[in-house]
């Protein structure tokens, strides 16, 4: 059974920093893509970041690009999301979510419903 576990939200300043992590089971670490996704309180979800697996393609969208970096541990079967520079506009639920053979991954990245992770809330104060 896939499993997904995100930590690290919680409440920061305007141009601060957080680490948020996805420690996942259930399935090899390696030919996989996992995405980190975030939906912000009357908006709909957006997909922030994806990491593959397969070939170490990554993907950003442009609201996070240059601020935000997706990374993974093999060793800890984790990923993670660095973010920097962190705005208002970027609170939000965040979510992670895998899919599995599908190469690597971009910004059409959508996880089946069933690999998604409960979320962790990050609030960013102005």
């Amino acid at each position: 059974e896939v499993q997904l576990v995100e930590s690290g939200g919680g409440l920061v300043q305007a141009g601060g920093s957080l680490r948020l992590s996805c420690a996942t089971s259930g399935f090899t670490f390696d030919d996989y893509v996992l995405g980190w996704y975030r939906q912000a309180p009357g908006k709909e979800r957006e997909g922030a970041s994806c990491i593959s697996g397969t070939d170490g393609s990554t993907y950003y969208a442009d609201s996070v690009k240059g601020r935000f970096t997706i990374s993974s541990d093999n060793a800890a079967s984790t990923v993670y999301l660095q973010m920097n520079r962190l705005k208002p506009e970027d609170t939000a639920d965040y979510y992670c979510a895998v899919d599995f053979g599908v190469g690597g991954c971009g910004p059409g990245f959508l996880p089946p419903d069933d690999n998604w992770g409960q979320g962790t809330q990050v609030t960013v104060s102005s």
